[in-house]
């Protein structure tokens, strides 16, 4: 497995037209891996998440399990001309290593972009549907639920003590993203939580949220699997990735 981070030159009128669409900056991401099955069903997983520091720094995470070649997404949103073969445009690391070290008890800052969604029924005696959460609150109750199935738990905040469960985490709920974009032909369904008509063409919508603070390690194995894996729904739209760094 690898672990790949390329900054997007958003002054470019190529990057302005991948971001503007996750399917498009999804396809363009699996054009890095062209040893991988064509086949949706037959390939393996590959994520990815934007993170948005300003309006000028955006950045791509990605892991897959083979080392990528983005040279061609280089040369349509990046810095083709400060590229070299020491520094190519992109900054790949073997992800394994890293994996192996992770053990019970340890405390890392995370990030992760999520499709936090519930199932809800309108109507006696209708099926149950998969609604985005909206609310800052509600958000974080999502994924208190994922801590035990993935193998890690929250800090606790600076008031553990408090009613409000955004203070009693040591976690923010921010960046909410609320992306509309126009489903193509051969693009991936639209998420849980999700809406679109499934038609050629048809507008897709989709919630997205940020999730960043303190965790520590409960079950490695668990939280490994959730590295590689990702957590909830909405992966080929750029949910899912969680990422570790060292506490600071």
């Amino acid at each position: 497995m690898y672990l790949t981070r390329f900054r997007i030159n958003t002054a470019r009128a190529g990057a302005r037209f991948l971001l503007s669409s996750p399917q498009r900056l999804h396809a363009a991401l699996l054009a890095g891996f062209p040893g991988l099955s064509t086949d949706p069903e037959a390939r393996p997983r590959i994520l990815w998440r934007l993170d948005h520091g300003d309006r000028t720094d955006v950045q791509v995470y990605l892991v897959g399990p083979d080392r990528p070649d983005l040279t061609a997404l280089v040369e349509q949103a990046g810095w083709p001309r400060l590229a070299t073969p020491e520094a190519p445009g992109w900054e790949t690391r073997h992800y394994q290593p890293f994996l192996r070290r992770l053990a019970k008890g340890d405390r890392w800052s995370f990030r992760l972009t999520a499709n936090p969604v519930h199932s809800i029924r309108r109507k006696d005696g209708e099926p149950t549907k998969r609604t985005a959460h909206v609310s800052p609150r509600h958000q974080l109750g999502w994924l208190l639920k994922q801590q035990e199935r993935h193998g890690f738990e929250l800090l606790p905040g600076a008031a553990p003590d408090a009613e409000d469960p955004l203070h009693r985490h040591a976690v923010v709920v921010h960046g909410r993203r609320d992306l509309s974009f126009r489903k193509r032909p051969g693009d991936p369904a639209p998420p849980a939580g999700g809406k679109g008509n499934g038609t050629r063409g048809g507008p897709v919508s989709l919630a997205t949220t940020v999730f960043s603070g303190g965790l520590e390690v409960t079950d490695p194995d668990a939280l490994r699997n959730a590295l590689i894996h990702g957590i909830g729904r909405g992966k080929a739209y750029g949910c899912g990735l969680l990422t570790l760094a060292p506490q600071e």
